[in-house]
């Protein structure tokens, strides 16, 4: 079987969805191929980026090979200006590609006014106009050698982000053309998303010949016939080792998947129904060794939803081959500093976690399980320990209002200095949540395959004043300000563990 991962997501790690599948795969006596489409599309494309009259693009397009060995070198991480530049040097170039395909182009993402990754048939008019993609003449021919290569009845495309779909349905159309035979399997968090939305009417049926929605290997054995033997097999990185805009290789891994909490208002994870479930911390630090000597890698990244508390348990006792980050929990666990220092000795380098809000009746009506006075004393000794934290603040949910927002600002500016970047996010209500049952809602984007929907705020706090909020107030505090601007632009947080880690 060939599984592909297709453009655009940030190229700075493999997918860990794919080597999760190859892995399953191989344990299972199927023969898999895998490719990381979207490293490959991003390099072929800067490649072939020329000088244009401009001083920056040409500058840009001289020191190509020198901006991305800048950022395969821990060197460059230490000085921020100088990642800056390179960063910035190699968007544009993918900005100038995409500008003449008309499409909006970048590092973390990928617009085509022409087609909308919300509409079905948008995306049917994508595989029909396949030769149209800007990628069409990387992807044609890499499809043709890995099909040679790896001859095989079945194509499984993992499809997680909207700015993947355009460039997925490209190639399934061309599939479709040149390869009807072929069998293609989507899959992905997307694809999850869609299958939970009430209004599914399989759309894709003469495209796609099977969908899978959450945790794929097993469904995807059955679907080859396979009993499954063993569930969590170890992942496979073997044939993810390209070229990606990091310092050395980064390795993903997850300790469950769905999410323990998962009693968050309005979050996707309800609506889904994706259930939980958890890798024994033995098994997880057994699986990172192994992981860990094939790979050699110079960061771990833990994908969960949030790490659990028995696992944080047994890393604060255990330190792993390479520093280490992920999403964590405001929990009382955190409260404990002698635990956060060993967390740190363990190779914790950064802990993503989301506080929403900075007012205490607005997480209450989130139901996130979230005390600021806890939180206080969790950010602190983070602090103290010198393990980074990558915020995330939600505004505008049902609950909130200005004085709400405005509390959450003195929040972050009263820990600013515990605070070491920040996600700013506005509220979207997800059409699947049972809470929109309760509110005035209507169409948010137009388009049969919108996963949010718009809705009629109870306090007036709508879209338009919240950005004049952030624009004209949040953003302009000194103390707030200043931790934004130490944001990797592009790469956020995948990027943010390195200049914690390797900043003078």
């Amino acid at each position: 079987m060939l599984l592909i991962h297709p453009p655009l997501t940030k190229p700075c790690e493999p997918p860990a969805a794919l080597a999760y599948l190859e892995g399953a795969l191989r344990r299972h006596g199927v023969s898999t191929t895998v490719c990381d489409m979207n490293i490959e599309a991003i390099h072929s494309l800067l490649e072939k980026t020329t000088s244009t009259d401009d001083t920056w693009t040409r500058r840009a397009v001289k020191n190509l090979g020198r901006n991305i060995t800048a950022l395969q070198s821990t060197t460059t991480y230490q000085n921020r200006d100088k990642y800056r530049r390179a960063v910035a040097d190699i968007n544009h170039l993918l900005e100038i590609a995409g500008t003449e395909a008309g499409i909006q182009l970048n590092l973390a993402n990928y617009v085509d006014d022409d087609y909308s990754p919300l509409k079905s048939e948008d995306l049917k008019r994508a595989a029909v106009h396949f030769s149209d993609n800007i990628f069409f003449p990387y992807f044609a021919k890499r499809l043709e050698q890995l099909l040679e290569t790896s001859p095989g009845t079945y194509i499984g495309i993992s499809l997680n982000y909207l700015s993947q779909a355009i460039c997925s349905f490209a190639m399934i159309g061309y599939l479709r053309h040149h390869h009807p035979k072929i069998k293609i399997v989507v899959g992905g968090g997307l694809v999850t998303t869609w299958l939970s939305h009430p209004g599914w009417n399989r759309p894709f049926d003469d495209l796609i010949d099977y969908f899978i929605g959450g945790k794929g290997e097993g469904q995807l054995l059955r679907l080859l016939g396979k009993e499954v033997e063993q569930e969590n097999c170890l992942p496979v990185y073997t044939s993810l080792t390209n070229n990606y805009l990091s310092p050395g290789f980064i390795l993903p891994y997850t300790t469950s998947r769905g999410c323990f909490w998962k009693k968050c208002n309005f979050c996707p994870e309800t609506s889904e129904d994706n259930p939980y479930e958890h890798i024994h911390p033995t098994r997880t630090l057994t699986d990172l060794s192994a992981l860990s000597r094939q790979t050699r890698p110079v960061l771990i990244h833990l994908l969960d939803n949030a790490i659990s508390s028995s696992t944080l348990e047994t890393l604060q006792q255990n330190t792993l081959a390479a520093p280490w980050y992920g999403f964590a929990r405001f929990s009382r666990q955190l409260t404990d500093k002698a635990f956060c220092a060993r967390l740190r000795e363990s190779g914790c380098i950064m802990l993503k976690i989301g506080l929403e809000s900075g007012d205490q009746n607005v997480l209450e009506q989130m139901n996130k399980g979230i005390d600021l006075q806890l939180a206080s004393t969790v950010l602190r000794n983070l602090e103290e320990a010198g393990i980074a934290t990558y915020i995330y603040l939600l505004f505008g949910t049902p609950a909130e209002n200005l004085e709400s927002a405005l509390k959450t600002k003195d929040f972050v500016e009263q820990h600013h200095r515990a605070i070491s970047y920040l996600n700013l996010a506005i509220f979207n209500l997800p059409i699947c949540s049972q809470e929109a049952k309760s509110l005035a809602v209507s169409d948010f984007y137009e388009g049969d395959l919108s996963i949010y929907c718009n809705f009629n705020h109870p306090k007036g706090w709508n879209r338009g004043k919240i950005r004049r909020f952030l624009d004209s107030t949040f953003k302009r505090s000194p103390e707030i300000a200043s931790i934004l601007h130490n944001d990797p632009p592009f790469f956020t947080s995948n990027h943010a563990p390195f200049l914690s880690l390797f900043v003078k």
